[in-house]
């Protein structure tokens, strides 16, 4: 979701609980664009982050401390020269725009009380931090913004501060009903980008939530709604920031699985497919939210090597499959000159000399056949040129059946090696997959570099009647799980024809109840090719039915006899260890 107003009136609030009459003991500057306030409180004390990164500005309260540069940059000295030990006075959220404003109170050199701003602009990649005296006139900023880089407002000291209305956007807190209607109908556009361009800090998604409260279409235009409708859009819409005014917010995370999606200060309705965990503060949503991204972001880009490795070995399997296939086809019309070269043995005593052609009887079929002839060979060497042909076609049949098989399960293989980069979540994981890599002869192992021991566990869940369930998170682990981890009479689980992890259900020798079985079903299918589809086929057997081939590569698997079902892929509610 995007860091809009809502969401700064939510920290706004959870600020002034937290950190008025705090005084500031630290300022601290660990990047270019952020600084890290430590606060003393009655209730202890807090840090407070404030990022104004282009690619992700951000302002919570936190409990890691960052490292500083052993020599703080020239913002930092002139914030501790200005307001250090200085006291929060006020917080405050200007309408609903994405800016809070903390005013401090300190002494100045003359011993004198005075007042400073400290205003954070939570806006993309226009983020700043700017530090102002109480007559709103700048004193410095973190980014320095000149006439030639914006037009509409210089962020330079001297200048006097304000908030540039380039949008001209109303705010939604104090817009009577008339205004509201006025607004949404004339624009040209549908109803829901209508709401999120005429106010401020409404984002995409709570236009969106607004619509689906009131059951409207946020697809149509609202010139196009009756007058009854639109009241009623605007009850619904008042009803939905009444929150902010009241201050009752329930920040929390929407997660798909255990991907966190989406994350809010009010409760989203429309968002059906996810599941949704309360937290108590806004500053811990985006702390856990941003840290679950950073960190698959993190791994994603970390895999990028491996997935390219994999990603080009695939195109290439793909390729050589479907040039073999295609000669696979050529085949076809072996049995054909066989035929034509026993009945030219047969019938060919009488045939005319040069003939370039002959009608003959397919006892085969009981059809009569034309079969065409060189004139300047013999009855005998055409048909000797027939089988040599036919030979010829059956052993490049016979041999490309066996590359096409081979080809196909090197793309099964690179499929299930995508997989598990896709599952991957830590580090260990990828190091792993790499080195299946190395062992299957896609990359090299670095002559420098020794094999390293790897410890990593494969994925441990627990079932609702209390059945312990593993997943292998990559084919090494599937092969440990299924081989050497579970024994005779515990139940494996694969999702049908689709590249996955195998699940173990461990026994302990008593049977399982039905709800266990569907429970590993969804691990299974969540695990696999096939997540987010609501309905798999997973396979299952009792692990002593499970044979590997010698010589197959890690992960494969045969059996012959199983048990089947159709399960979705959500794995919501089951508890992992």
């Amino acid at each position: 979701m995007a860091f809009d107003g809502i969401t700064v009136a939510s920290l706004a609030h959870e600020f002034k609980e937290q950190l008025l009459n705090g005084r500031i003991a630290k300022i601290a500057q660990p990047e270019n664009d952020e600084l890290l306030l430590t606060i003393k409180t009655p209730a202890g004390q807090k840090r407070l982050c404030i990022s104004a990164s282009a690619s992700l500005p951000l302002i919570y309260l936190t409990d890691t401390n960052k490292p500083s540069p052993m020599t703080a940059p020239n913002f930092c000295m002139l914030l501790r020269k200005h307001i250090s030990n200085g006291r929060i006075v006020d917080i405050f959220q200007p309408g609903l725009e994405r800016i809070i404003h903390f005013t401090i109170e300190h002494l100045d050199e003359l011993g004198d009380l005075c007042r400073k701003e400290l205003i954070v602009e939570i806006m993309g990649k226009h983020s700043n931090i700017i530090f102002c005296n109480e007559n709103g006139m700048i004193i410095d900023s973190i980014k320095h913004v000149s006439a030639q880089m914006s037009s509409v407002r210089e962020v330079l000291p001297g200048r006097k501060y304000f908030i540039p209305d380039t949008m001209n956007k109303t705010n939604p807190l104090i817009a009577t009903e008339e205004e509201f209607i006025r607004l949404v109908t004339e624009k040209p556009c549908d109803i829901a980008k209508a709401l999120y361009t005429s106010f401020t800090g409404i984002s995409p998604v709570v236009a969106q939530e607004i619509c689906f409260l009131a059951s409207v279409d946020s697809s149509i235009p609202g010139k196009e709604l009756s007058e009854d409708i639109l009241k009623h859009l605007y009850n619904q819409f008042s009803l939905f920031l009444s929150s902010i005014t009241e201050a009752d917010f329930q920040p929390g995370i929407y997660y798909a699985g255990k991907e966190p999606k989406e994350f809010s200060a009010l409760p989203m309705t429309h968002f059906t497919n996810y599941t949704f965990e309360k937290i108590d503060q806004m500053s811990q949503v985006l702390d856990l939210y941003y840290s679950s991204k950073n960190t698959l972001t993190r791994i994603r880009q970390k895999s990028a090597d491996l997935r390219h490795i994999v990603q080009t070995a695939l195109e290439r399997s793909r390729k050589k499959y479907n040039l073999q296939i295609r000669q696979l086809k050529d085949t076809d019309g072996r049995e054909k000159y066989k035929v034509y070269g026993e009945l030219i043995h047969t019938y060919g005593y009488n045939l005319a000399e040069g003939a370039k052609s002959f009608e003959a009887l397919n006892y085969y079929t009981n059809e009569i056949v034309t079969i065409p002839l060189d004139n300047t060979k013999t009855p005998f060497d055409n048909a000797k040129r027939y089988f040599d042909k036919y030979n010829k076609q059956k052993r490049t049949f016979e041999a490309l059946s066996k590359l096409v098989e081979e080809t196909k399960e090197d793309i099964s293989y690179l499929e299930s090696i995508a997989t598990s980069l896709d599952i991957a979540l830590t580090e260990d994981d990828l190091a792993q997959i790499k080195e299946e890599l190395i062992q299957s002869g896609y990359m090299r192992r670095k002559f420098t570099k020794k094999k390293t021991k790897i410890s990593n566990k494969p994925l441990h869940y627990i079932s609702s009647d209390g059945f312990h369930m593993y997943v292998g998170k990559n084919n090494l682990q599937n092969d440990e799980l299924t081989f050497h981890f579970a024994t005779g009479n515990d139940w494996w689980f694969h999702a049908k024809n689709t590249p996955g992890s195998h699940v173990i259900v461990k026994t302990e020798g008593a049977e399982l109840p039905d709800r266990t079985f569907e429970e590993a079903g969804k691990l299974a299918a969540y695990y696999s090719k096939a997540r987010g589809s609501e309905k798999v086929e997973i396979d299952y057997i009792e692990k002593k039915h499970v044979k590997k081939p010698n010589g197959a590569k890690p992960g494969f698997v045969v059996y012959y006899t199983n048990y089947s079902l159709i399960i979705d892929s959500d794995i919501t509610g089951i508890n992992e260890i």
